[in-house]
């Protein structure tokens, strides 16, 4: 293998401070603020967030997800409620999260609790989606399965595309919704010169997510 040695892909970290006095009382405002800057910045997908689940086996596992909507409780995205993150959610609902804004020298871990959304909520959702998703979420029902190869899976989406006419409203898959991530901690780091970060993290102390009671402390970096 002829590459270059990751060890030696340093780049120095330049940027204002993070002060505690430039947070917001609660986290997910903290959060508002962070994304409507990536946002702002051009970032590609701000909304890309690391998600790590708990395997039944105990052991981890983490993938990349969209993030679709946020509040002060916490996150929502949405997926294959038989994928294998859905089955893992289903045994252990404690779950991760972190977004990588690497341009920015920024990123935000969470950690919380999954619940799924409701129907109502998956509803709406799936209706805003591009009717080619819709029919993909059909094509994926075994998401996380194996497939012989790429043919068998266009196969299988030509199948569900001419169950539906144009005009007609392709229906969400029973197996297909959302999670709301009900946060309890989340962290805020800001890359700094010589790797002296600054890192603040936000502890639920009691209540619920929303409206609850939330502990700021800065963290060594």
């Amino acid at each position: 293998m002829n590459q270059s040695d990751p060890a030696e892909l340093r780049q120095p970290y330049e940027g204002p401070p993070l002060r505690r006095s430039d947070l917001a009382p609660h986290p997910m405002e903290q959060f508002h603020t962070w994304f409507t800057q990536a946002h702002t910045a051009g970032l590609a997908e701000p909304n890309a967030m690391v998600v790590c689940t708990v395997e039944p086996s105990g052991a981890p596992r983490a993938r990349t997800v969209l993030l679709k909507g946020y509040d002060r409780s916490g996150l929502r995205f949405f997926t294959n409620y038989g994928s294998r993150k859905g089955r893992a959610l289903a045994e252990e609902p404690r779950v991760s999260a972190v977004f990588p804004w690497h341009a920015m020298r920024r990123q935000v871990l969470v950690s919380g609790r999954a619940e799924p959304l409701s129907d109502a909520e998956n509803d709406a959702y799936f209706r805003s989606r591009p009717r080619g998703s819709q029919i993909g979420a059909w094509a994926s029902e075994r998401q996380s399965s194996r497939v012989a190869d790429r043919a068998e899976l266009d196969a299988l989406y030509a199948e569900f595309a001419g169950l539906w006419s144009e005009d007609e409203e392709v229906p969400r898959p029973r197996y297909w919704g959302g999670y709301r991530i009900l946060v309890s901690e989340v962290e805020f780091w800001q890359g700094r010169a010589d790797r002296m970060h600054d890192r603040f993290g936000y502890t639920l102390a009691a209540g619920e997510p929303a409206e609850g009671d939330w502990d700021l402390v800065r963290l060594a970096p």
